[in-house]
């Protein structure tokens, strides 16, 4: 029997769209913070020293512990080290990637943003979920307004980035996509912070490799550098990764997701007042398009929580979600944001 998503848990209301609001704004962020980090440095540098400290701060959380929140299978730390690679190594990777090649923040962040639609795609045959309609509408419309505002970015006059920068988006997007599942789909639940600590410490050594490889281990010596890793660090690490995965757990796979359709407009308000980068008219016609398909898969979510709040529960024999709170900064913490 199918079950409905994206439905909320008890809690308050208004707590629950507070904490929608600052993971919207601390996702953005990341676009941000990769751009201001990325004109001092080479991607590998950059995304090695935002890990690395990070790593060797939570390093304490990696001693196994066994308690009521998780447990020691050995095939739990496996599953950690894999969603941190997926969620934060590779997404991260293709974002700063596609940013260094100029693609816009605005766009990287409207590309990412169609991760609710592959979601939505396939979280019935997934997870046993069930779509609506009126969801589905909404994607689809989604999905139009990522592919206007990506047509608009790559045919407008000046901008020699190409063709091709704007698949590496997609790719990042596929491997958050694939993280999320997995964490979905785990019948145990990892301790939070040992989460973040996993997914941290394997980014770092990722990245590390990557950056020693290529002769880009030294950072430099600029404080716009370390001030783009603070931001980076506290507002896109421990605030848009973490609160992905809290939320995630707090709300359901669509609601969550549809709020990724929320910080394309917000990042590319960020980008314009900061970088100065244009904002066009079809830009702006898909961002509508994209807020409307917010509004319709959000509404349509909340219509069907009271046929479907009591089937969702845990306790009731549905799909256990992803570890514990802030288990987005590190699977068991929350995403990166970029």
């Amino acid at each position: 029997m199918s079950k409905q998503i994206g439905i909320p848990r008890e809690g308050s209301t208004l707590v629950t769209a507070g904490l929608g609001t600052l993971f919207v704004l601390c996702w953005s962020s990341g676009f941000i913070g990769a751009k201001l980090g990325a004109s001092d440095a080479p991607v590998p540098t950059v995304l090695m020293w935002r890990f690395v400290p990070l790593a060797a701060v939570l390093a304490p959380f990696l001693l196994p512990r066994s308690d009521k929140r998780g447990t020691s299978r050995p095939g739990d730390l496996g599953r950690q080290v894999t969603i941190g690679a997926l969620s934060q190594s590779g997404y991260l990777l293709t974002v700063y990637w596609a940013i260094g090649l100029g693609v816009s923040t605005g766009t990287t962040a409207l590309i990412d943003g169609m991760q609710p639609l592959v979601v939505a795609a396939l979280v019935g045959p997934l997870l046993g979920a069930a779509v609506t309609g009126r969801q589905w509408s909404g994607l689809g419309l989604g999905f139009a307004g990522v592919v206007l505002v990506t047509w608009s970015d790559a045919t407008a006059p000046g901008n020699d980035v190409p063709a091709w920068a704007y698949l590496v988006p997609f790719a990042g997007m596929l491997c958050l996509v694939a993280a999320t599942f997995l964490e979905r789909r785990a019948t145990t639940s990892t301790p939070p912070m040992r989460a973040l600590a996993v997914h941290c410490a394997t980014s770092a050594v990722v990245f590390s490799a990557i950056a020693l490889a290529t002769g880009s281990a030294a950072p430099p010596t600029s404080g716009q550098f370390w001030i783009a890793m603070s931001w980076l660090v506290v507002l896109s690490t421990f605030g848009g990764y973490g609160l992905y995965w809290y939320l995630l757990r707090r709300v359901g796979v669509t609601r969550v997701n549809t709020l990724m359709f929320l910080v394309p407009p917000v990042t590319t308000l960020w980008g314009g007042l900061m970088f100065d980068e244009p904002l066009t008219a079809g830009t702006a016609v898909g961002l509508t398009l994209a807020l409307a398909a917010t509004w319709a898969v959000t509404r349509a979510s909340g219509e069907s929580a009271p046929r479907s709040a009591r089937g969702n529960r845990p306790e009731d024999g549905a799909t256990p979600g992803p570890p514990p709170p802030l288990e987005a900064t590190s699977s068991d913490q929350h995403r990166a944001g970029s």
